[in-house]
C-alpha cells in the first residue's frame, strides 16, 4: 500500500530543513526523507562563522541538529531513508523511498543538494575538516595571512584563488594543464596578481599534516616528473560540485551540470507542484544562508499552489 502525503521534501540541509519550518508551519504535515547524509555537506563542516544567528560561530553538524530539532518541533515527520526513484508523471507524484516504500505526494520540494567533487587522495580525506575544504567563500577567513593551496583551472578556481588572495599571503593555484580554462578575464585576474603562484602541469601526489591539520603538501609536475611540497596550511578543491539529481532525469528540465532549472524568481520547476530548492538548483552562490532562503521560497510556492489546487 501506497502512502499517501500533501507535502514530501526530499534531502535536508539548510534548504531541506527550513523548507520543512514553513511548510509544518502553514499546516502542511510535511513527510522528510533525509537522504544518505542528513544535514548535507554542512555535517562535514567545523566552523561555520557567516550564517547570521551565530554571533561565536557554530559547528556544522550542531547547525544540523538545531535546524532538524526546530522542524521536528512544528510537526515535520524526519525520517531517515533514500529516495531512489520518482515518477512525476501522475498526480500524486509517486516517490519511492529505498526502492521499497512507495510515498503518493501532492506537492514535492526538493532539497537533494550538491556534492563536491574530490581528488579521491586517502589524506585529503583525512584532513577534511582540517584545512582541506571545498568552500573558500566558507572557510578561507580561517586562514588569514597563511599560505593556502588550491586546485582547479575553471572559473571557480580562479574565483576562489583571488578571493583567497584577498585574506592570505600567499595562494598556490595547483593546475594539470599547461593553461586555465577559465574565462579570459579571469585568467588576467590570476595571472596578474602577485600573490597567486600558478604550478602549471601539476597533480597533488599527497596532502601532509599533523594532529593540528595540514601543513603541506606534495605535488607532482605531469611532464618532468619532478616532485615538490609547497608549505601550506589550507587546501582548497575546486574541480566542481555535481548536483545530487540523477533520479529526477526525464522529469524535470535540467542544465548540462545537472542543476534544477527553477522559474526566475520562485522555485517552480517545469513539472507542477514540483518545487527545488537549495545545491540543487544554485550553481552559482552554494551557501548555507542561501540554501534556506531558497527552502522557504520552495516552502510557500508550495502552500500556495496547494491552495490553488482546492480552489
Amino acid at each position: 500500500m501506497a502512502e499517501h502525503t500533501k507535502c514530501l521534501i526530499i534531502g535536508s540541509g539548510p534548504a531541506g530543513y527550513t523548507a520543512a519550518i514553513y511548510a509544518s508551519r502553514a499546516g502542511l504535515n510535511p513527510i522528510m526523507y533525509q537522504g544518505p547524509q542528513p544535514g548535507g555537506q554542512l555535517t562535514i563542516t567545523n566552523d561555520v562563522e557567516n550564517f547570521p544567528g551565530y554571533p561565536d560561530g557554530v559547528q556544522g553538524p550542531e547547525m544540523m541538529q538545531d535546524l532538524e530539532k526546530q522542524a521536528r518541533r512544528f510537526g515535520t515527520d524526519v525520517r531517515y531513508g533514500l529516495a531512489t526513484k520518482v515518477d512525476f508523471s501522475t498526480s500524486p507524484k509517486k516517490v519511492f523511498i529505498d526502492d521499497t516504500h512507495e510515498i503518493h505526494a501532492e506537492a514535492v520540494i526538493i532539497a537533494t543538494g550538491a556534492s563536491a567533487k574530490w581528488l579521491g587522495l586517502p589524506s585529503e580525506e583525512k584532513f577534511n575538516g582540517r584545512g582541506v575544504s571545498a568552500c573558500a567563500v566558507c572557510d578561507g577567513f580561517f586562514f588569514r595571512n597563511q599560505e593556502v593551496a588550491i586546485v582547479g583551472g575553471g572559473d571557480t578556481a580562479a574565483e576562489e584563488a583571488t578571493y583567497l588572495a584577498n585574506l592570505c599571503s600567499k595562494v598556490h593555484m595547483i593546475v594539470r594543464r599547461d593553461e586555465l580554462r577559465a574565462s579570459q578575464i579571469m585568467q588576467k585576474r590570476v595571472t596578474s596578481n602577485p600573490k597567486i603562484e600558478v604550478h602549471w602541469n601539476s597533480e597533488t601526489q599527497e596532502i601532509l599534516g599533523d594532529d593540528a591539520g595540514v601543513t603541506s603538501a606534495k605535488i607532482k609536475n605531469v611532464k618532468t616528473g619532478e616532485e615538490k611540497t609547497i608549505a601550506v596550511t589550507g587546501f582548497f578543491v575546486a574541480i566542481g560540485h555535481k548536483p545530487n539529481t540523477d533520479i529526477f532525469k526525464g522529469f524535470l528540465d535540467m542544465d548540462e551540470a545537472g542543476y534544477l532549472i527553477t522559474e526566475k524568481g520562485s522555485s517552480r520547476t517545469n513539472i507542477e507542484g514540483v518545487f527545488a530548492s537549495g545545491d540543487a538548483q544554485d550553481n552559482i552562490y552554494r551557501q548555507a544562508v542561501t540554501a534556506a532562503g531558497s527552502g522557504c521560497m520552495a516552502a510557500l510556492d508550495a502552500e500556495r499552489w496547494l491552495t490553488e489546487q482546492e480552489d
